[in-house]
């Protein structure tokens, strides 16, 4: 679609810098694959807002697409993908993959599937883990230290602030988790939001918290 336009448009950034044009013309390919055959909740990647990533190459698959080996086998209502590639149109900077997978061997060209895949998705999840994790030890060793008598206002002020501003960071990441579902108001993630930003709020800012326990440094190192 529009292809004269972007052709214009490619041959007037090159001799400026060749890698504008390039640029432009990776960051074009994937959405080629998605415009076709797009469905309702894949809608959200033609936004502009995500930068998305070609993996079709393999260490043994370059030119030839159709030699590639990575299999996607379906398993239930999900597909496992095992295999490699290589070589991957801008996969650094990418938030979604188009992967190419043989879903039928003996079909050759016939036989193969683009898949959208969401990068990272783990990623955050472990940071979201990582931080539930952290934020709990650090409730319970104040909590343990409280219950024996042994109180002091760095931790009293330090727990708060550590879990309030780390909840908040849970919850954005699982709205960028969900993409545009997390944006409205049919999931929950929203309420989750406004639910820990409360605490960086009420009952004491996370600026006077971090006032508390800076005073407590300096009264320490008078």
């Amino acid at each position: 679609m529009f292809a004269l336009r972007n052709a214009l448009r490619l041959g007037s950034r090159s001799p400026i810098l060749a890698a504008l044009a390039k640029r432009g013309c990776s960051g074009g390919i994937p959405v080629d694959d998605v415009v076709n055959g797009l469905t309702e909740d894949q809608i959200q990647l033609m936004t502009g807002e995500h930068v998305g990533a070609l993996a079709m190459s393999e260490p043994n698959a370059g030119s030839d697409v159709v030699s590639m080996k990575l299999k996607a086998e379906k398993q239930g209502d999900y597909y496992v993908l095992n295999g490699n590639k290589f070589w991957i149109t801008n996969g650094p900077d990418a938030d979604v993959l188009i992967v190419y997978a043989k879903t039928n061997p003996s079909a050759h060209q016939k036989g193969i599937t683009a898949f959208i895949i969401e990068k990272l998705m783990q990623g955050k999840m472990a940071d979201m883990y990582t931080r539930l994790s952290s934020c709990r030890q650090y409730v319970y060793n104040v909590a343990r230290a409280c219950d024996k008598g042994h109180l002091n206002s760095m931790d009293c002020a330090g727990v708060i602030l550590y879990c309030a501003e780390n909840a908040t960071q849970v919850a954005l990441d699982g709205i960028q988790c969900l993409g545009g579902n997390g944006y409205i108001n049919d999931y929950p993630m929203g309420r989750f939001l406004r639910d820990a930003k409360l605490y960086e709020i009420g009952a004491g800012t996370s600026e006077v918290r971090r006032l508390i326990i800076g005073r407590a440094f300096n009264a320490m190192y008078k």
